[in-house]
């Protein structure tokens, strides 16, 4: 008798408990999430082969481009374009943010910029622009970096755990197609400064990623020695200061279409990039970019001995 009577408050302790813990669905503007445990919006982590990062929940149709998570790993920001025609379309500039256990979505803004999030999280660049963390936990009002900054035209512009930055500035005809870097020395922001001829060759040479201890430097540009369109590179620094030679990331990441845009999650796991999946010739619309993922570990793998 005693030992029915536990199984049945046993059961009846487990249904309550299931009961309270039931998958929470918050809806955003057009989709809905199941409440996850991790820091990926519940993907399932890829290998050393590139995959689309979160289909049917980040990767759409159009454009979405530029992801990037903060350094806690709960939120994720990036731009994308919506609408079904040429006439509607426009570029949104979107967030999607773990609270209360589950992935909600926002739209912040039209797009000001592709977005970079400092190494500490105090400050959320946007090329020639940038905000900054608040006290409750938001971002200030849009602010400019000094005029030394808004005489280039900057796509994208990161920072390492120094303070160092490296950015790039649109091509011909609107700016030279140079990507730069500007040290913090004793305190004060130098004036920028072009790289040498080992990143600045070839043409196209854009949206750079300088790693937070700046072991490291990637960016996409176009060289005869590609695989036919814009292609990611990276360039690791030696020790006496200076950067190596211009290395590909290799088949697994460059096609013959349009990969741009590199970054590698704060917690160092994951290399996140773009790639064209619509059309791949460079005369061609860039009508569908998507955002890809794959181990970073890829990176090791070329890095000199």
């Amino acid at each position: 008798m005693k030992k029915t009577y536990f199984i049945l408050i046993l059961a009846g302790l487990l249904f309550f408990n299931a009961c309270n813990t039931k998958t929470q669905q918050p809806k955003g503007n057009d989709v809905t999430i199941k409440a996850i445990e991790n820091s990926y919006l519940g993907q399932k982590p890829p290998g050393l082969i590139p995959e689309p990062f979160a289909p049917g929940i980040i990767v759409k149709k159009n454009w979405e481009y530029g992801g990037v998570f903060t350094p806690d790993m709960k939120e994720f920001y990036f731009l994308r374009e919506v609408g079904d025609t040429e006439e509607n379309k426009k570029m949104e500039f979107v967030v999607f943010e773990y609270k209360n256990k589950s992935w909600q979505e926002r739209v912040i803004s039209k797009r000001v910029g592709q977005p970079f999030i400092s190494p500490d999280g105090k400050t959320m660049h946007l090329g020639r622009r940038y905000k900054e963390r608040t006290q409750a936990g938001g971002w200030s009002a849009l602010k400019k970096l000094d005029s030394s900054f808004q005489k280039i035209q900057i796509m994208r512009l990161t920072a390492s755990s120094k303070g160092t930055y490296v950015f790039d500035e649109i091509g011909m005809p609107d700016g030279d197609g140079v990507i730069r870097y500007s040290r913090l020395i004793d305190g004060k922001r130098e004036e920028p400064k072009p790289f040498g001829a080992t990143i600045n060759t070839g043409s196209m040479n854009a949206h750079p990623f300088i790693a937070p201890d700046e072991s490291y430097i990637m960016w996409d540009g176009r060289r005869e020695s590609g695989y036919g369109h814009s292609d990611i590179y990276i360039s690791f620094k030696k020790t006496d200061g200076t950067w190596g030679e211009a290395i590909n990331l290799g088949d697994k990441i460059n096609t013959n279409a349009w990969e741009a845009a590199a970054t590698v999650t704060p917690d160092g796991k994951y290399l996140f990039f773009n790639r064209n999946m619509g059309k791949v010739k460079p005369s061609d619309k860039y009508d569908n970019i998507d955002i890809f993922w794959v181990d970073a570990q890829i990176i090791e793998t070329l890095r000199p001995k």
